[in-house]
């Protein structure tokens, strides 16, 4: 599992190659922006920038997408979670993993043989502005009873990527923060 991985969203970062390209080899991508309408064009994309940068990439919510670019894996919003075993015995090559946003789904996440879960929103984020968010020590208390690997997600910056020191995250997603690193 990387332990850096960039979320797309086309709304905030509509070029995603100029963060890829910034980014260290063996990092991840996670494409989302699923109501995308040229989608699988971006997908052949970020594929051929990933593999020539060895970035590993996974395709938001879409097995076959993920397997017709040549993707590594797949990553499942909350609600397709639950799908998560039959979709890996019909694609078993794929790296797994799923959205979190409370301890019942990462519960779920484990119970349904992800490979890893991202944990969101650890803090106020400009992806949901005004949605609550877990905190530090709420989210550190929820990774230490997890028996897979957590990326921590939401609202992480520069101003607070240090609060995660001890938490237990197996790494960091984010769309903001990267972003702003490559420009």
């Amino acid at each position: 599992m990387p332990p850096l991985l960039f979320m797309t969203d086309q709304q905030r970062i509509p070029d995603p190659v100029a963060v890829i390209e910034s980014l260290p080899s063996g990092a991840g991508v996670v494409l989302r922006d699923y109501d995308l309408a040229e989608r699988r064009a971006l997908a052949a994309d970020l594929s051929a920038v990933c593999g020539k940068n060895g970035i590993i990439l996974l395709i938001g919510a879409d097995a076959e997408l993920a397997q017709r670019v040549g993707a590594a894996g797949v990553h499942l919003p909350e609600y397709m979670v639950h799908r998560a075993p039959a979709l890996r015995r019909q694609y078993p090559r794929f790296l797994w993993t799923g959205a979190a946003h409370s301890y019942t789904a990462l519960v779920r996440a484990e119970r349904t043989m992800l490979d890893a879960a991202l944990l969101s929103p650890i803090f106020a984020t400009a992806s949901h502005p005004g949605s609550a968010f877990l905190g530090t020590p709420r989210a550190a208390q929820m990774v230490q009873r997890s028996d897979i690997p957590i990326l921590a997600l939401g609202g992480i910056d520069a101003s607070n990527v240090g609060r995660l020191n001890g938490a237990g995250f197996s790494g960091l997603a984010a769309i903001g923060a990267l972003a702003e690193q490559a420009g």
